[in-house]
């Protein structure tokens, strides 16, 4: 069983929910910006939920299929099409040998996420399948797909069960989002006007949003005046180098902060004024340039928090969907 690539996409890559343990040596974790959109694409596939899926930024793919399948589509809102007729999102969906799946243009949200019963079952790098396109590893030849590859996918489990999301349940992707943000570790390097300017201007997400990281335009905040210690640069925003927190928020100058994601190098020289708790960075995955974003300061406990509600809430689902 294989899938064949028609078009590609803007930049669709293979990506599963990561690799761990080698981002001290420089190597990122990368995997799905979005996570609950690929975990909940595979539950409805039958997959356990770190199965390899497509994540397609701004302009789905198109998809040939060699053979039956079930497949979902997830994340941002488009319209999914197979053979020119379209079919529901968030819902398991059979194809037959040489159907094709295409996607009309994203209404909201930035990237859709398409499993298939079987997994992407490219080979597994550190043991991930995700892809890492700076360094060109993992996923399917260490790239981002092209016309013509065609992608192996793992025995898939028998029959088909009909499953959907709710509808009350999938998101609703705004351009007005709020983001939380545990503080630190170099925010004392703000001025007091600085930290209430980061918490208080409304963000313009620029065109400048990868995989690497997201660029905001705004206010520009302003640094505590201080003798350049050694091995930092002159910038005010440097420091002697550290390791970066995925999420993790960089001002280089003080204007335009970027929002560190999975495929961010580990290390640098810019003060981390802040990073962005781990389930709000499904929202910076899947938020347009465009989106108007606020910054809201909470605490670690909130953090941890809003971390096990969010997997209650799809360990919940999940239990509708088996």
């Amino acid at each position: 069983m294989h899938v064949e690539v028609i078009q590609a996409g803007l930049a669709t890559t293979v990506q599963d929910l990561g690799r761990s343990g080698a981002y001290n040596v420089g190597i990122p974790p990368s995997g799905a910006l979005d996570h609950e959109s690929a975990k909940v694409a595979n539950l409805l596939v039958g997959n356990p939920i770190d199965a390899a899926v497509l994540e397609a930024p701004y302009l789905g793919p198109e998809l040939a299929f060699g053979g039956p399948a079930v497949i979902a589509v997830t994340g941002g809102d488009a319209q999914v099409k197979v053979n020119g007729g379209e079919v529901p999102a968030w819902e398991a969906v059979r194809v037959g040998e040489g159907d094709v799946l295409s996607f009309g243009f994203l209404q909201s949200g930035a990237r859709l996420y398409i499993a298939i019963a079987g997994g992407f079952d490219v080979p597994l790098v550190l043991g991930s399948r995700s892809t890492y396109g700076l360094g060109a590893l993992g996923g399917f030849e260490g790239r981002a797909l092209r016309a013509g590859d065609r992608l192996p996918v793992g025995a898939a489990p028998a029959g088909f069960v009909p499953r959907a999301v709710p509808v009350s349940a999938r998101p609703v992707f705004s351009r007005e989002v709020e983001l939380r943000v545990v503080l630190g570790l170099y925010d004392y390097r703000l001025t007091e006007e600085g930290t209430a300017a980061l918490l208080d201007t409304v963000w313009t997400l620029t065109p400048v949003a990868d995989r690497t990281g997201f660029r905001y335009e705004g206010a520009k905040l302003a640094f505590v005046e201080r003798e350049q210690p050694f091995g930092a640069g002159s910038d005010p925003s440097n420091i002697v180098d550290a390791g970066y927190p995925i999420g993790s928020i960089q001002v280089p100058s003080g204007s335009e902060p970027i929002i560190l994601h999975r495929d961010a190098v580990s290390g640098g020289g810019y003060a981390m004024v802040g990073t962005v708790i781990s389930v709000d960075m499904d929202t910076v995955a899947q938020s347009a340039p465009g989106t108007k974003t606020r910054l809201r300061a909470v605490s670690l406990d909130e953090a941890l928090r809003a971390r096990r509600a969010a997997r209650t809430r799809l360990a919940k689902l999940a239990g509708t969907l088996t």
